[in-house]
């Protein structure tokens, strides 16, 4: 099993240029395995920024879903994968099972499970940046409540498998394990 590193911290906080920095230390090619949809315009310059700033050493996936097949993938195509971020597959997760009528709940635990099998069997090291949601007020809504549930849930599971565990607060990391 190769190294998982997983990374939290609040929004803006520094994770993912902390894990970029981590991931340089494996050195190039690096892999980055981007969750996110770029559904508006907002979204799409985050994006651009985002490649931007990590230069021509990376090569992109984007997927959105099926994250432990992604990664089975990427395995030996480079020196380290970086997954940013866990908590935009978990909330595509929760859409996409609740418009196909399906336990979101069950089934986002199923998946999380099914990364953290994957994770045991990469050969190479796998770095996951992941937002700590469940440091702010409690949501007004049930879908809010439960993704921060979902969110907190997945986190402790994928932290407490990684070799390292670090939190990002105002630019500056912490290690935690």
């Amino acid at each position: 099993m190769a190294k998982t590193i997983f990374i939290t911290g609040g929004a803006r906080s520094g994770k993912s240029r902390f894990a970029e920095e981590l991931a340089r230390q494996f050195g190039a090619p690096l892999g980055y395995l981007a969750t996110a949809q770029t559904l508006d315009d907002e979204m799409e310059e985050r994006v651009r920024k985002h490649r931007l700033r990590r230069g021509d050493a990376w090569q992109t996936v984007e997927e959105p879903l099926h994250l432990s097949q992604a990664l089975v993938r990427c395995d030996d195509t480079c020196k380290a994968v970086l997954v940013d971020c866990l908590t935009l597959w978990l909330s595509n997760l929760l859409f996409h099972y609740e418009e196909q009528g399906e336990d979101a709940e069950a089934r986002i635990l199923e998946d999380v499970h099914s990364l953290t099998a994957t994770l045991r069997k990469m050969r190479t090291p796998v770095i996951i940046v992941s937002n700590e949601v469940g440091q702010g007020i409690v949501p007004e809504n049930r879908l809010a409540r439960r993704f921060r549930d979902m969110a907190g849930q997945a986190n402790q599971l994928l932290a407490a498998m990684a070799d390292e565990a670090h939190v990002v607060i105002s630019g500056i990391p912490l290690r935690l394990k």
